[in-house]
């Protein structure tokens, strides 16, 4: 039993391995596409390739749940092509110990990409955006178009661009009063992390003074080499500000959810996201259950292309579900956690379905 094992899992994992790879060759092509329009003499293609080479961990841990469903199609659907499921079968091996073999390197795999997603994705998509926001926006003036925003009271904050070990490029402050009127404006070329606070170089601080008085308003410039930023903002926080929600680790996630709540903003994104990235390994095993009971039912004896496309469709259903509940849950208020768990039990409680009637 422990050969058949084997043989059952290592058919499966084979076949996951290789639909990953495929998977993500051709998100990867699609990304490069993509960033070559944004190519400029800063930005060059060699830089194109090393972002696309670094955001490769966080595309593979995308692509994990559907590359499980199409892989285990083609994986224990050629072993049914051949007979041998039948075989096993016919020897008295049941459909729980077929299941169990499927899921047992798919544990593997949910244990690596947990890992990627935890502790590699993050810091490499962290210093490809890094990278690409400092090639884009070199930290001479404010863009919108590149960096990031960031809000802490009544002061709002862009930052063209992020650097490992706290160094922040081109960091421009607005301050606000009560009534939404400027106070100031600055904009320091660097700020550095270090003994606990920012520090600011060179920069450029624009006084308002008596805002909203008509006439009677003015301006004052100072220049200074370097300043004192009193802000709560740490790096390990701003290393969090500069990814989507979706590349955060959960660790990370957790953090900021938190720190958005004591900013009174919302954080109702990155509760999505977590729940995303902690229900994933179950998201897998329902979607892998369901492709299992197709083998078993009604994918039993079609050919390989039928089960590659039913996995495509199966798959690429349950990801619009998701993105279509995930985005309802913010704007109509319901728990971000539902949204994820509705698409999720619907499978494995259709692939539970179809395999008690295969038995």
């Amino acid at each position: 039993m422990v050969k058949l094992d084997r043989y059952i899992g290592s058919s499966v994992l084979v076949a996951i391995l290789a639909v990953l790879g495929i998977i993500l060759g051709l998100a990867s092509l699609f990304a490069f596409i993509d960033e070559v329009g944004s190519v400029s003499d800063t930005y060059t293609v060699m830089d194109v390739l090393s972002y696309v080479a670094l955001t490769a961990p966080r595309r593979l841990y995308d692509m994990m749940p559907m590359a499980a469903l199409i892989g285990c199609l083609i994986g224990l659907g050629s072993l049914a092509s051949n007979s041998e499921l039948t075989i096993m079968r016919a020897a008295g091996v049941s459909i729980a110990r077929i299941v169990w073999a499927v899921m047992k390197p798919m544990l593997l795999l949910m244990a690596v990409s947990v890992l990627i997603g935890e502790y590699v994705a993050p810091p490499a998509e962290s210093t490809a955006q890094a990278n690409r926001a400092l090639a884009q926006g070199s930290g001479d003036a404010q863009s919108a178009r590149h960096g990031l925003w960031h809000r802490q009271g009544d002061e709002f904050i862009h930052i063209n661009a992020v650097q490992p070990g706290g160094l922040l490029i081109g960091v421009t402050r607005y301050q606000f009063d009560k009534e939404r009127h400027i106070l100031s404006s600055s904009f320091a070329r660097r700020a550095q992390y270090g003994d606990n606070q920012w520090q600011l170089s060179e920069v450029t601080t624009t006084h308002f003074r008596n805002p909203g008085q008509g006439t009677q308003a003015s301006t004052e410039v100072i220049n200074s080499p370097t300043e004192q930023w009193d802000i709560s903002l740490k790096p390990e926080l701003l290393n969090t500000v500069v990814m989507i929600p979706e590349s955060l680790p959960i660790s990370g996630l957790w953090s900021y959810i938190h720190y958005l709540k004591e900013q009174g903003l919302n954080n109702g994104r990155y509760w999505l996201a977590f729940w995303v990235k902690v229900l994933q390994p179950v998201v897998t095993a329902a979607l892998v259950l369901m492709a299992i009971s197709f083998i078993f039912g009604p994918l039993r004896s079609v050919t390989l292309g039928q089960r590659v496309f039913t996995g495509v469709l199966v798959g690429f259903t349950f990801r619009i579900a998701q993105d279509l509940l995930g985005p309802s849950s913010l704007v109509f208020g319901f728990s971000p956690l539902f949204a994820v768990l509705v698409p999720t039990a619907i499978c494995a409680l259709a692939g539970f379905w179809l395999l008690r009637r295969a038995g």
